[in-house]
């Protein structure tokens, strides 16, 4: 089981100090992997749900600083050499696939093969819209900027003529070190699973509970009869919280299950105050659960 950390990318603690130091401590204790998440904005008015807590309403203020992801961990490339860089997840129709693709590209060309894609479609429309793509066909344009993004990281010569993205003959360079980059992808819907199947390299489930993660993963193995793929052939990984008091027992009794389902890859999201805690939190799984694992 890997196991990898969420990085302080919100909050007060979002600076360039707390950022590489965290960033260096974590690969100093063993961690894999240094995820940043994705938002570009925050409206001071959101209709929107937000799917990870019970009142649905999103967490963080409009005034809260959010590091931009993949300059984040553009920075924490540099002050680091084996960990992989990771987003859980970059909002597809935040940036125009070609850009996305150049940009995880270069971090890639920068940290030669250490970088996954964790994309989603996202859920807030008020942002989504603000860029430009229509709420509802979200997923679609998603798909189709995967495969722009593939192309680019693929081709020599780049073009492309889809619903919403047409451009003849580019070139796009440098090229990701190993000639991709792996994409995992985020959701649960039947149309979220279909894309896995259809497009990613591996499932990213978000704070799954471990029958959450079965019921998800027979719907994805439906998905990938569909379309003729080998359901192990995809990596799967689960993001989950990790409180700062940790039960220890608990804990591995929970990674546990998910592991006997496959799951190969943790990312744990802790809360954000300030270096010390966030260290003495990592610290404590570090020492106290990943040795049971």
């Amino acid at each position: 089981m890997q196991v990898g950390c969420h990085l302080p990318v919100y909050g007060p603690a979002a600076t360039r100090d707390v950022l590489r130091e965290f960033a260096r401590r974590m690969e100093a204790l063993g961690y894999d992997s240094l995820w940043a998440s994705d938002h570009v904005v925050i409206p001071y008015s959101i209709a929107s749900r937000y799917p990870y807590n019970p009142t649905g309403d999103f967490p963080l203020a409009p005034a809260t600083s959010f590091l931009e992801p993949l300059v984040a961990l553009g920075l924490v490339a540099g002050v680091t050499e084996r960990v992989r860089l990771g987003t859980t997840v970059l909002v597809l129709p935040h940036r125009h696939p070609v850009l996305a693709a150049k940009m995880l590209a270069t971090l890639d060309h920068l940290a030669p093969g250490r970088v996954i894609l964790g994309a989603g479609v996202g859920w807030m429309k008020e942002e989504i819209e603000l860029f430009g793509v229509p709420y509802a066909r979200r997923g679609t344009w998603s798909d189709e900027a995967i495969r722009v993004m593939k192309a680019c990281w693929r081709d020599e010569r780049v073009s492309y003529r889809g619903q919403f993205v047409r451009f003849e003959a580019l070139g796009v360079a440098p090229k990701p070190a190993q000639g991709t980059i792996p994409v995992w992808i985020g959701g649960h819907t039947p149309r979220a699973l279909r894309r896995v199947a259809e497009l990613g390299d591996g499932w990213h489930a978000a704070f799954p509970s471990a029958a959450q993660m079965k019921t998800g993963l027979a719907d994805l193995a439906t998905a990938c009869r569909t379309v003729g793929r080998d359901l192990k052939s995809l990596t799967l990984s689960a993001r989950l919280g990790l409180p700062a008091r940790q039960d220890a027992d608990a804990l591995v009794g929970e990674i546990r299950e998910l592991a006997d389902l496959g799951v190969s890859h943790l990312i744990l999201e802790s809360r954000v105050r300030d270096l010390d805690d966030l260290t003495l939190i990592y610290e404590k799984f570090a020492n106290a659960v990943r040795p049971r694992l």
